[in-house]
Formats: structure tokens, C-alpha cells, sequence
């Protein structure tokens, strides 16, 4: 028997209503679209125009995986690499724009390692960090602590520096711990150059854009994940505070609208000009366009605060 007029069109309204429904929940909560191209902020190409320096500098990595490159498509892609040296598929309009090409005596050593924590990179600092001649000058380039908060993804009781899952107020030590470290690390990275160094220490990211869900429909929800993330974000910027020499890299507020919610228009977070999902698949680490923003931040903050850039030929 037919459904009267009425209930059909009602059932067809409904219908419809369901398929609209599933296809934005796809679209905006599911699909991460990564776009193409360029990402990240301009460079200025003027201060790449003449030598900096002529004098022996060593830029050194530190880290974890952002800093070992892990997501990049290749190693060139780095932001470590990139830093250093433009890839033969550079963008054009970053053509030029490397430490290498101002600083003609540049030595290079990269320590990060995927997976690492703040403790395992003291003990890099400790061991493989060596104290170089008082004619070079480091450039430090470090990512610290973000594995801290993320291991081991709910799968185990919450620990220091695997603290995911933890409250606020059981990872507290573990945070003061965090502090302590990361002043010895700063500390030994400049008595290892004794002809000066600068470092420049990235803070945080939030893969959630600030909205503090689990950004993976297999990891647990972690409801202090926010409260914690960012007072590790305040130790790192209260301990930079107190060298001198060491400056934050803003790799928190770089990424804020290309995480797990970056289509979505409605959240005060939406990039209008980029909406899209600068991490790799495993959620955690950069892909390819979001290791190119975190080498234009670098290099900017670079640009702004490093005495290097003081003229042609600067002597030191």
C-alpha cells in the first residue's frame, strides 16, 4: 500500500535532513583536508641579500620528532634541513632564504630523536653535546616536551613524561620536574659554547585547536589535556625568560587552526586564507606544509632576534 502524500514528503524531508546531516559530520569532523602549496608566514627576503657573518657557527638540533623530521615527505622537507638549505623543489618564494646562504661557515649536527622525551633529551645534551672552540657560535634549535604530555596515549596508568590521562593536579610535580630539566638542559647547551651561543626553543602545539577533545577517535579523552599542555607551555616560557640568549619559537599560536578542527568555520580559530590540516597521520608530528610554516617561524625569529643579523660580514 502507498504512503499518503504527506508522510512521504515528511519521511523524504527526514531523509534528507540525515544525509545532510552525515555528509557535514564527515566533512567537518572527519575529512582533514591538507591543501597544497606554501604555509606559513612571509619571509623577507632582504636581510638574505648579504653575509651575515663570516665567523664559524655550528647550528645544532635538539629534540624530538619535529626536530628529527619525522612526517616531512623527505628529509630535505625538515625544517631542520630547510633551515640550513633551500630543497631543489623549494617554493619560490622562499628561494634564497636559508642560514647557509648568509652564513658561509656553517657546520651543522642534528640529536633529536622520534619519541623522545625532555629526560631523554638531557641526557643527549649530557652526552653527545660536545664544548666546542671559543672561535665558533651555536645556533640551538630545540623541540622539548610535547612527547612529555602524550605518552603512552592512555595506554598505561599516566607517569612523568608520559603523562596523558593525568589531572592537573597529579602531574604537577611532574611539571616542576619538567622546569628543572629544561633550566639544566639551557644551562649546559651554553656552557658547551663558550664563544657564545643563541637558542631558539619552540613551545607547544595543540594538534585539538584549543578545543582539548581527543584529536583521534582512538585515543581516550583527557579532560586536564588542556590545563596541562599549557602550563608546560608557561614553564617554557618562564625558563626562556630567564636567558637572555634564548628566544621562543611561537609554534603554538603558528598552528592554531590547522589541527584536528581546522575546516571547521564556525570556531574563533579558523584560518580563512589556509583552513587546512598541517599534521601528518599520525596526528602528532607535522606533515609536509606544516614542517614549512615551522621553518618560516624559525627563520623569522631568527631574523628578529639574533645578533647575527647585524649587518654584512658581521664580525661578533
Amino acid at each position: 500500500m502507498a504512503l499518503p502524500k504527506k508522510r512521504l514528503a515528511a519521511v523524504s524531508v527526514v531523509g534528507l535532513l540525515f544525509i545532510c546531516s552525515a555528509l557535514f559530520y564527515v566533512k567537518y569532523f572527519l575529512l582533514r583536508d591538507v591543501g597544497s602549496g606554501p604555509a606559513g608566514p612571509l619571509v623577507d627576503a632582504a636581510p638574505f641579500a648579504e653575509v651575515w657573518s663570516d665567523r664559524p657557527v655550528r647550528i645544532v638540533g635538539i629534540g624530538d620528532s619535529v626536530t628529527a623530521g619525522l612526517g616531512a615527505d623527505t628529509l630535505s622537507h625538515s625544517y631542520f634541513n630547510r633551515l640550513i638549505r633551500n630543497p631543489d623543489d623549494e617554493y619560490a618564494e622562499m628561494a634564497g632564504r636559508s642560514l647557509s646562504r648568509v652564513l658561509p661557515n656553517l657546520q651543522e649536527e642534528n640529536f633529536a630523536i622520534s619519541g623522545s622525551t625532555s629526560r631523554d633529551h638531557l641526557h643527549v645534551i649530557e652526552d653527545r653535546l660536545e664544548t666546542h672552540s671559543p672561535d665558533e657560535f651555536g645556533l640551538v634549535v630545540m623541540t622539548s616536551g610535547g612527547n612529555d604530555l602524550i605518552h603512552s596515549y592512555g595506554r598505561t596508568a599516566p607517569k612523568e613524561c608520559a603523562m596523558y590521562g593525568a589531572t592537573l593536579a597529579q602531574a604537577q610535580p611532574w611539571i616542576d620536574a619538567f622546569r628543572a630539566r629544561l633550566e639544566e638542559m639551557l644551562t649546559k647547551i651554553d656552557a658547551s659554547f663558550p664563544g657564545g651561543c643563541e637558542i631558539y626553543l619552540a613551545d607547544i602545539y595543540d594538534p585539538t585547536d584549543g578545543v582539548g577533545d581527543a584529536p583521534s577517535v582512538y585515543l581516550p579523552d583527557w579532560p586536564d589535556g588542556l590545563a596541562i599542555h599549557a602550563r608546560y607551555n608557561q614553564v617554557i616560557n618562564e625558563v626562556a625568560a630567564q636567558h637572555p640568549n634564548v628566544h621562543i619559537v611561537p609554534l603554538y599560536q603558528t598552528f592554531l587552526g590547522h589541527g584536528a578542527h581546522s575546516g571547521q568555520f564556525w570556531r574563533s580559530t579558523y584560518v580563512s586564507e589556509d583552513p587546512h590540516y598541517w599534521f601528518y597521520e599520525n596526528i602528532e608530528d607535522p606533515n609536509d606544509r606544516g614542517y614549512d610554516a615551522i621553518r618560516r617561524v624559525f627563520l623569522n625569529t631568527i631574523l628578529e632576534k639574533s645578533q647575527l643579523v647585524s649587518g654584512p660580514a658581521a664580525t661578533l
